[in-house]
């Protein structure tokens, strides 16, 4: 595979096959379909009145949405017409919005689908171009700027094939983090090409053009998203079906049956919890041990998940437990991980089709290097598809590179003698007990995961004499009495804590009232806990809970 830009591969299929369908939205039971050359005359047609708003070439251009068809064509528009994306994540709030603009330099902005556009309205200036996508029903109604089909039908198609050189910038992406302020990662159409010639020439996805069916409902802005189903459908011809809702999630994939499908770990423990309020784990060991049975089992949940004709399972994002990659092995479905962040355009490090990586996420991608710095355990990594840095912040760029260019992940880590990955936290979340001991949280959390009880749980304890552990329990674990609860969860804790060292131990597990979400603040976009929202949260109570006699309370 030559190094080409995203647009050239879209002209490609505009080209060769312009009746095909290339995206699909959801609408109740009926489903909407784009052609490549609809898609195509649309976007050009965006492209050309982007162009008549006098933005400077090269002018960086928002979009704000939750997935949808709108989205990936404003996404070619803005790459036809000569401009850069700056995606954001729909849920953002008036201030925070305000922030990344203005750290953007965005000079006309893309509002799509959202929730809370009364709030979030205030943080956008009055004097910023906004184009409106049409309005989906359950969704805020935006009022304000220029309307999707009156904009676009005012201006003719833009001609010819245009596309950006490729040495120049493709996309600012912030950064959603779990503390301090945003920073904008920049990655030119190099950055990308490169990375799929490296996916390509080794055959890391094993995927090739046609016949691919892609579900897009995870933020696009997110560079998995982006780089999982927009990027990799562009470039392999594939059809890409979105969600209309998370409500409507299990319908729509189950209508689609995706041939590549991605979730985070949070989801796939989601999958799997809603198939044991259907079938307790106990019968299904049963079932699973009869030989005429089992295959039937396997493909029956298969297809109840979506994933009857998924050839690709991947996770990304958060290190997947061990004891949930080996019970989805069980299911037949063999999930690859990919380990990476927005800085390595989304992925290095992952494991192949077939292999055998308990306790690892892979091999780097041969094209890459990592290594583990011997200072503090974080790994290093370095590759050519690498961001080049950030955004109007070159300290933050200088702080992220070693003097040799290698990249700090921010995770600690081991790589064994055969190139396999270890992870073993995050650096920044390691803390210190009374004791003057350093505890790394992410290990011991990962134990928990055999537990269905658990949602999501977040150990800590800076300053305690022993770390706690926070537990937001499940569906199942909530349909549970009390005492049922109490008596699950006390006896992981034993489980568990005979694996630790005494310092790691864990005092108590305290039931939160609360559920964590984005919404409320206490997860990021991409589901991952923020340990530092916790702690503001409930940390006045942590000593309290520490010298309880009981194992196992209930936050009152």
């Amino acid at each position: 595979m030559t190094l080409k830009t995203i647009t050239a591969h879209f002209y490609h299929w505009e080209k060769t096959t312009p009746d095909a369908v290339f995206l699909r939205q959801p609408f109740g039971n009926r489903w909407e379909e784009t052609t490549w050359q609809e898609a195509g005359q649309t976007a050009r047609r965006l492209a050309t009145g982007l162009r008549s708003l006098g933005l400077p070439d090269g002018a960086n251009i928002g979009i704000v949405s939750k997935n949808c068809r709108e989205w990936i064509i404003a996404d070619l528009a803005i790459m036809m017409g000569g401009y850069v994306s700056v995606p954001f994540f729909p849920t953002l709030r008036a201030d925070q919005i305000r922030q990344v603009l203005g750290l953007g330099d965005v000079q006309a902005l893309f509002v799509g689908k959202l929730e809370d556009w009364e709030d979030m309205q205030h943080g956008i200036p009055e004097t910023m171009p906004v184009i409106t996508f049409p309005h989906y029903e359950g969704n805020s109604k935006v009022d304000r700027g220029e309307q999707w089909h009156d904009f676009i039908n005012r201006f003719e198609p833009i001609a010819g094939e245009p596309s950006a050189d490729i040495e120049s910038l493709w996309t600012i992406i912030y950064t959603s983090g779990t503390t301090g302020t945003p920073k904008g990662v920049m990655l030119t159409y190099r950055k990308v090409a490169e990375l799929l010639k490296e996916e390509h020439q080794h055959r890391l996805l094993n995927i090739e053009a046609g016949n691919n069916f892609l579900f897009s409902y995870l933020p696009l802005n997110h560079i998995a998203e982006r780089a999982l189903t927009e990027v990799l459908g562009i470039v392999y011809n594939a059809q890409i079906s979105f969600v209309e809702n998370m409500d409507t999630f299990s319908r729509n994939i189950q209508a689609v049956q995706p041939t590549l499908f991605f979730a985070v770990p949070r989801i796939w423990t989601k999958f799997q919890l809603g198939v044991l309020e259907r079938m307790p784990q106990s019968r299904l060991n049963l079932l699973l041990r009869i030989p005429i049975l089992s295959s039937l089992v396997r493909k029956k949940i298969q297809q109840g998940l979506g994933l009857g004709r998924a050839r690709i399972k991947l996770t990304a994002a958060a290190p997947m437990p061990d004891s949930l990659k080996a019970w989805y092995a069980r299911m037949g479905i063999h999930i690859q991980e990919i380990y990476g962040s927005t800085e390595t355009c989304g992925g290095f490090v992952m494991t192949r089709a077939g292999e055998q990586t308990i306790g690892t996420v892979g091999r780097a991608f041969p094209g890459s290097d990592m290594k583990i710095d011997p200072a503090n355990g974080e790994v290093l990594a370095r590759g050519p598809w690498f961001m080049d840095g950030y955004y109007n912040n070159p300290e933050k760029t200088a702080e992220a590179f070693t003097d040799d260019g290698y990249y700090r992940m921010g995770d600690s880590g081991t790589i064994d003698a055969d190139g396999y990955l270890r992870l073993t936290g995050r650096v920044s979340e390691v803390f210190k007990t009374a004791k003057g001991k350093f505890v790394v949280p992410a290990p011991i959390e990962w134990e928990f995961a055999s537990n269905s009880d658990i949602e999501q749980i977040c150990v800590t304890g800076l300053g305690l004499a022993q770390p706690i552990a926070l537990v937001v329990l499940s569906e199942l674990g909530r349909a549970k009495e009390p005492k049922a609860i109490e008596q699950s969860l006390h006896e992981s804790l034993q489980a568990v804590n005979r694996k630790l060292a005494n310092y790691e131990k864990i005092a108590t597990m305290v039931i939160t009232r609360e559920l964590w979400s984005v919404e409320n603040g206490l997860l990021t976009p991409t589901l991952k806990v923020k340990r530092i929202e916790l702690d503001n949260r409930y940390g006045a109570h942590f000593e309290r809970w520490s010298e309880v006699s009981e194992t196992v309370v209930w936050e009152k």
